[in-house]
């Protein structure tokens, strides 16, 4: 029998609340019988994020002076990104 009260490396007790883990644990799934390593949601929708601005930026004050039509492209694909950044982000709450 493991005693609760009992501390556990990487983990926290607050009272009257659940342990909270506090170890950086990286999402895993299987695929083909291996475990593959995925990057944290919060890692992804930072990532996209900073994607779209790149994206806005470059277009709006590189790319016009080529191409206003690409300019424009870009912003699309740039608008088209948070959505599915927040999408991605809330897939790894348990949620659904």
């Amino acid at each position: 029998m493991v005693d609760p009260s009992r501390d556990v490396p990487g983990e926290t007790r607050r009272p009257g609340l659940r342990r909270i883990s506090t170890l950086a644990v990286p999402s895993q799934t299987l695929c083909d019988g291996a475990a593959v390593n995925r990057p944290s949601p919060r890692a992804t929708y930072f990532w996209l994020m900073g994607t779209c601005i790149t994206l806005i930026v470059l277009a709006w004050n590189v790319v016009r002076f080529w191409s206003i039509p690409v300019a424009v492209g870009m912003s699309v694909v740039a608008a088209v990104i948070p959505p599915v950044a927040a999408i991605l982000a809330g897939r790894g709450r348990g949620g659904g």
